[in-house]
């Protein structure tokens, strides 16, 4: 099995958010920042994990991704498969033809497939509240997000009325009256 940027990003985006998950929705441009992972790319596999209901959006001002479920229910395998990457060792992707031309399976296939099964079963046990568990554990400081409100707190400066002429030509004119 290689597991691709994609799990990973997927894994370490869902992260992110669990660690977020009592602040509310949480911001795909606020992932991107703290994960360093391109927005885009982000928008494109939270569509994925948002078609597998692992996470759900909330549009508009104050908007963004929330858990779909409560995160002892997501696992490794949901968040993976939901960004459709691959949990295969086997060179023939599971078709049993690793020879090719219906020559059957290769000597390892067997042994690849048993590989497949015990690799679905570990990140099957490993749910994202292990993982954020983990990275609590571990110290790492979750910024709240301030909160923002229509209504400013701090007075609003009125602009300096300027009586001075704005062109060449306003130049001119005032020094002929």
């Amino acid at each position: 099995m290689r597991l691709t940027t994609k799990g990973r990003f997927a894994v370490t985006a869902m992260i992110d958010l669990g660690l977020r998950s009592n602040s509310g929705p949480v911001a795909l441009a606020a992932i991107s920042q703290r994960q360093q992972i391109s927005l885009s790319y982000l928008e494109q596999l939270f569509g994925k994990l948002r078609r597998h209901e692992l996470v759900e959006s909330t549009r508009g001002p104050g908007g963004g991704y929330s858990l779909g479920r409560g995160a002892g229910e997501i696992t490794v395998a949901d968040i993976i498969v939901a960004v459709d990457e691959p949990i295969d060792a086997t060179g023939c992707g599971g078709k049993e033809d690793c020879m090719g031309q219906d020559a059957g399976k290769c000597m390892t296939h067997d042994l690849w497939t048993s590989l497949n099964s015990k690799m679905i079963e570990y990140l099957d046990s490993i749910s994202l509240k292990k993982l954020v568990d983990e990275q609590l554990a571990k110290g790492v400081s979750i910024d709240e997000a301030p909160v923002k409100r229509a209504i400013s707190s701090t007075p609003v400066v009125k602009p300096i009325k300027v009586t001075a002429p704005n062109s060449v030509f306003a130049l001119g004119n005032a020094f002929t009256k």
